[in-house]
């Protein structure tokens, strides 16, 4: 079963210093059939402008997952972290017992466009931890790249090449895939799937039909589907596929 979820579907939030697109129930948005994915809380296609900011804050019993698409984000937490993130960077904070942090936009002429993803942790009160990851472009062009994984954290042999942890099973995927190429992902039954398109346009194939996605859609999808996707504008297309209980 596919639900596809268009850009203007999703809910705008625009304070001025910062627009953002709401995928899920958040902040101002309040919407009890639309609350979450699974374990997915909250999907936020962000734009902060130069010299902006979210001031300190507190989190708890969270896994977030940040992925900078444009500009350089500044990231600072309780924990000692101070940290400057490039476009093409992924980030993961697991804000466990409790965690404060702050994200601004460091830049004086540009602004920085980010998503950030909330997913329900396995279990509470964990020890906060933080890490990053730049994603070169080879390393997901043309394929599935996993970023963030339940699976394996990162080894002494190979630290640029194995996914960020998280605290569920949840692993997210990350590809720009070229003109005319294809992709395959088997979904199992009792996964779900959720793809988020960046760039680009998409089509996706599957027992229910085909589907064309544009920038800013979205596809939720439930039960067994051996999904196709093929870029097919004449740019890549660059998405987020999110596999999750």
């Amino acid at each position: 079963m596919i639900k596809v979820v268009t850009s203007e579907e999703r809910h705008t939030s625009d304070r001025g210093w910062i627009h953002s697109e709401f995928s899920f129930s958040f902040a101002d948005y309040e919407d009890p059939s639309n609350a979450h994915f699974g374990c997915l809380l909250a999907h936020n296609d962000n734009i902060l402008m130069p010299q902006e900011g979210f001031k300190k804050h507190p989190h708890h019993d969270l896994e977030i997952v940040s992925y900078v698409i444009s500009g350089t984000l500044k990231h600072t937490d309780s924990m000692g972290t101070e940290q400057l993130l490039e476009a093409g960077t992924v980030q993961v904070m697991s804000a466990g017992t409790g965690v404060e942090h702050s994200e601004t936009n460091p830049a004086t002429d540009e602004p920085v466009r980010f998503l950030q993803m909330w997913f329900l942790p396995s279990q509470r009160m964990l020890k906060p931890s933080y890490a990053y990851r730049k994603i070169e472009e080879s390393a997901h062009l043309n394929r599935l790249c996993p970023v963030v994984s339940a699976a394996s954290g990162p080894s002494d042999e190979s630290i640029d090449e194995d996914p960020l942890r998280i605290a569920q099973d949840v692993t997210c995927y990350l590809s720009k895939l070229e003109s005319g190429k294809k992709l395959m992902f088997p979904q199992h039954e009792e996964r779900r799937t959720h793809l988020f398109l960046i760039n680009g346009h998409l089509e996706i194939q599957c027992s229910d039909g085909n589907f064309n996605l544009k920038p800013g859609d979205a596809a939720r999808i439930r039960k067994s589907c051996d999904l196709q996707m093929t870029s097919t504008g004449s740019e890549p297309a660059e998405f987020v596929l999110v596999d999750l209980p």
